[in-house]
C-alpha cells in the first residue's frame, strides 16, 4: 500500500470572515486557489476530507463542499474514489500566472467600458443583476412561483393540439400589439378578477413586466423628468428610469401604502408615479383606497401619468382584492402591469400592459422597434390556457397552497424563533419580511442564514442609497411546508449554537 504523502499545508491558517458579505464558500474557494498557485499546497497534496475541514473551519459542510466542487471544475483539484480530494498535478495553463490573469481581466473591463455611450456605462454598471436566479431556488428565495404546483401535463396538452392545427398566420409574421384572442381572453378577465376599465384593443403584450417598464419608461419620460417609486420599492424599475435619465425620487410608505402627501412635497410635478398597490413589494401591504382617489387626483391636477404593477394581486388570502386604480380612473392616466411570470412560470416570458387608448398606436410602434412581437405559438397555447379555464382554476390552486405555505413559514419561524424576530403576517404577496429584535440579533440573523446557504433578499436592496433598510425578505411560494419546517429548524438551531 503506498504512503499518503505528506499534508505541508496548514489549513488553520484559513480564516473565514462570517461578518462578510462575500460568500462563505467563495472565501475559501479564494483562498484555497491562492494556496495552490503560491505552491503553499503543492501538485498532488490530499486536501482534508469535507466534513474535517467544515469542523475546523466552522462552517457547514455544504460551504466545503461547493467551494471543492468549484475548484474541481476550474481545474485546481481532482477527485478520485478511494484517494479523497487532492490538487491536480497540471494546473489550468491559463491560470498559472494569476497576477498577470487578473490584469488582463481588468484591462479588458475597462476596455469594453471604455467603448460603451454614456448609457451603456450606466448599464455596466448593474452587470450583476443578471445573475440573480440562475441556479436553482433554495429556501427562500424570492420572486419564485411553485413550478411544483404548475399542471404541465395541461399545458403539454394544448400544445400539442395547438401545434397540430397551427395556422399559416401563426407560422408566419406576429402581431406586435400580440395575438387578438390572447389580449380578448386577459381583458374579459381583468374586468372581472381586477376591476379593470379596458377593452382587448388597449392590451399590448410584453415579454414579461421588465419589458413593460422599458416601453413606459422610453414613451412617457425624458430625460431630467421626475418619477416617484416606494420606498422601498422594486429597484429594476428604479433602475430602468434612471437608465432612460430620468430623476428618481423615493417616496416613503405606510401601512396604507405610497404616501401621496410627500410625494406632492417632494416633487408635485414628477411625471410619473410607479406603484405597487395591490401587494406592495417588498412589505406585502394592500394600497387603501383613500391612498388611490388621493393618487389619482394628484396625476390629474398635475398631468402625471401612474403605472399600476399588479403582478401577484390574484394572491390575496383573506378577502377579495380592492379595485385595480386603473378602473378608477376616469381621465386616462393609468396604465396598467401584469405579468403570466409570477402566476404560471417565469420561461414564459409573457406580460402585458393596459395602455390608455390615446396611446396605443405609439406603444405598438416602440414595441415593433424594440423586437417586433412575442413569439405566437406561445401566446396561443396560453389563450386556450385560459379559454379551457384552467387558468382560473390553477390561481384558486395556488391561492389556496401559498396560503399554506405562508401559514408554515409564519408558525416555523414562531415556534423556533420565538422573541428573538418579529414580522407582520399580510393578506397578500409571496413574501414574508422578518425582522431581527433589534440591529445586532438582525445581523446574526443574516449571518447564520449565510453559513448554511439559506436564500433571502435583504430589504436594503430595495431601498435607495441613501437610506438603511432592515429586514429580511423570505419567499415561501417555491417550497413545500416540509421544506420551509426544516430549513427554519436548521437556521433557528445555527442562530442558537452561535450564542
Amino acid at each position: 500500500m503506498g504512503r499518503r504523502s505528506p499534508q505541508r499545508f496548514d489549513f488553520a491558517t484559513i480564516l473565514i470572515d462570517h461578518e462578510s458579505t462575500q460568500p462563505l464558500y467563495r472565501q475559501l474557494e479564494d483562498q484555497l486557489r491562492d494556496a495552490i498557485l503560491q505552491g503553499r499546497i503543492a501538485p498532488g497534496e490530499r486536501l482534508p476530507a469535507t466534513r474535517r475541514l467544515s469542523g475546523d473551519l466552522q462552517v457547514g459542510r455544504n460551504t466545503v463542499s461547493q467551494s471543492y466542487e468549484r475548484l474541481i471544475a476550474e481545474g485546481y483539484l481532482q477527485a478520485e474514489i478511494g484517494s479523497g480530494t487532492r490538487v491536480s498535478t497540471e494546473l489550468p495553463e491559463t491560470l498559472l500566472n494569476r497576477p498577470q490573469a487578473r490584469k488582463k481581466k481588468e484591462n479588458k473591463t475597462q476596455r469594453d467600458d471604455a467603448l460603451l455611450s454614456q448609457r451603456g456605462k450606466q448599464m455596466f454598471q448593474f452587470g450583476d443583476w443578471n445573475q440573480l436566479g440562475i441556479k436553482p431556488p433554495r429556501p427562500f428565495r424570492p420572486h419564485v412561483p411553485a413550478l411544483d404546483l404548475f399542471p404541465r401535463h395541461i399545458w403539454q396538452r394544448l400544445s400539442e393540439r395547438r401545434l397540430r392545427r397551427l395556422s399559416r398566420d401563426l407560422w408566419g409574421t406576429g402581431d406586435s400589439q400580440g395575438y387578438r384572442p390572447l389580449r380578448q381572453a386577459i381583458a374579459d378577465y381583468l374586468k372581472i378578477s381586477r376591476g379593470v376599465n379596458c377593452c382587448s384593443d388597449q392590451i399590448l403584450i410584453t415579454a414579461g413586466a421588465q419589458q413593460g417598464l422599458e416601453l413606459v419608461s422610453r414613451l412617457l419620460l425624458d430625460p431630467g423628468d421626475t418619477a416617484w417609486i416606494e420606498e422601498p420599492g422594486y429597484t429594476p424599475a428604479r433602475l430602468v428610469f434612471e437608465l432612460n435619465g430620468a430623476r428618481v425620487v423615493s417616496i416613503p410608505v405606510d401601512e396604507e401604502g405610497l404616501i401621496v402627501n410627500e410625494g406632492v412635497k417632494q416633487s408635485a410635478n414628477a411625471r410619473l408615479a410607479y406603484i405597487t398597490p395591490g401587494s406592495h413589494w417588498p412589505l406585502g401591504m394592500t394600497m387603501s383606497l383613500s391612498r388611490r382617489l388621493e393618487l389619482l387626483n394628484w396625476a390629474q391636477h398635475h398631468s402625471g401619468w401612474i403605472l399600476e404593477d399588479d403582478y401577484n394581486s390574484e394572491f390575496r388570502y383573506d378577502g377579495r382584492p380592492l379595485p385595480s386604480i386603473q378602473g378608477l380612473d376616469q381621465h386616462e392616466s393609468v396604465l396598467y402591469m401584469g405579468t403570466f411570470s409570477k402566476v404560471l412560470f417565469p420561461g414564459l416570458r409573457l406580460g402585458y400592459l393596459v395602455i390608455p387608448a390615446k396611446l396605443v398606436n405609439s406603444f405598438v410602434g416602440a414595441r415593433w422597434l424594440a423586437d417586433r412581437h412575442s413569439p405566437p405559438f406561445e401566446q396561443a397555447v396560453l389563450t386556450d390556457f385560459i379559454e379551457e379555464g384552467h387558468f382560473e382554476r390553477h390561481v384558486r390552486k395556488m391561492r389556496t397552497a401559498y396560503a399554506s405555505r405562508q401559514a408554515a413559514l409564519s408558525e416555523a419561524i414562531t415556534q423556533n424563533f420565538g422573541d428573538e424576530v418579529h414580522f407582520s403576517r399580510t393578506e397578500t404577496g409571496l413574501q414574508l419580511v422578518v425582522y431581527g429584535a433589534n440591529e445586532k440579533k438582525e445581523a446574526k440573523l443574516r449571518r447564520t442564514a449565510d453559513q448554511l446557504e439559506i436564500e433571502y433578499h435583504p430589504v436594503s436592496f430595495y431601498a435607495s442609497s441613501d437610506t438603511k433598510r432592515a429586514g429580511l425578505i423570505l419567499g415561501f411560494a417555491a417550497f413545500t411546508e416540509e421544506q420551509i419546517e426544516n430549513t427554519i429548524h436548521s437556521w433557528a438551531a445555527n442562530y442558537q449554537e452561535r450564542g
